[in-house]
């Protein structure tokens, strides 16, 4: 009996599945468990290596992003290759499945920031900040905007597009966009959704916008946050 207990019991490397046959269930089986979700939206914006990775995850191990990328790779939500020289490293990448989470990425975000718990002043990556605008972006406060956008995180680059079909955003240099921003993704996002003034964040060498000044204080206004819902009500 006591043999019989042994081996009916779960390997400490496979992963309990849900008992349910709903999609819902089985995404939850995909991409549920802690971290694997945000190893997700850290690719979204193109391939990117081990160490980018986790330098905009703070709090995981190396260990566990480990696991994360072996496991999302295994159920067919990414792919590892190298890129070709002159740099010749290992990157990771979204496989068109994959990329297809991101309107679930979109959802799950604009449905948590109605909470009053949500936090708006935490660690944001770059990867995270631009999925936001394209997450909140409100298609009726374009009007004729139709302009080129530059991003530089550190040493990460984006290029965006902005008009009336949205905002477009991937790897690219930014040079000679309409208008650039360089520096922390959180000083962006508190300029956008905190509206923090620009020349305090410039002075905090937290933030430099060049290019078209009149398009940045526009673009500041296009993506209102949901409302909040109610507070819970205080027991006792």
């Amino acid at each position: 009996m006591k043999l019989e207990k042994v081996t009916d019991k779960q390997k400490p490397t496979e992963k309990r599945r849900i008992n349910d046959a709903c999609g819902t269930a089985h995404a939850l089986e995909l991409i549920g468990e802690r971290w694997a979700l945000l190893v997700v939206r850290e690719l979204m914006l193109g391939p990117r290596r081990f160490g980018e990775i986790k330098a905009d995850l703070p709090g995981i191990s190396a260990n566990v992003l480990t696991q994360r990328l072996d496991e999302l790779e295994a159920r067919g939500l990414l792919t590892r290759h190298k890129l070709p020289p002159p740099a010749s490293v290992q990157v990771y990448e979204l496989t068109a499945w994959g990329y297809e989470a991101e309107p679930i990425i979109q959802v799950m975000g604009r449905w948590a920031t109605r909470s009053p718990l949500h936090d708006p002043t935490r660690q944001i990556s770059g990867v995270s900040v631009l999925l936001s605008f394209r997450t909140m972006l409100d298609l009726s406060r374009i009007g004729d905007i139709d302009a080129s956008i530059g991003f530089r995180f550190g040493e990460d680059r984006y290029l965006g597009r902005l008009n009336a079909n949205g905002f477009t955003v991937a790897r690219g240099d930014p040079d000679g966009a309409d208008l650039q921003f360089t520096g922390l993704p959180a000083a962006l996002a508190g300029a956008v959704y905190g509206g923090v003034p620009f020349e305090t964040l410039a002075a905090a060498g937290m933030l430099e916008v060049k290019g078209d000044l009149a398009l940045a204080d526009r673009f500041i206004t296009l993506f209102p946050l949901p409302e909040k819902i109610p507070p819970p009500p205080m027991c006792g």
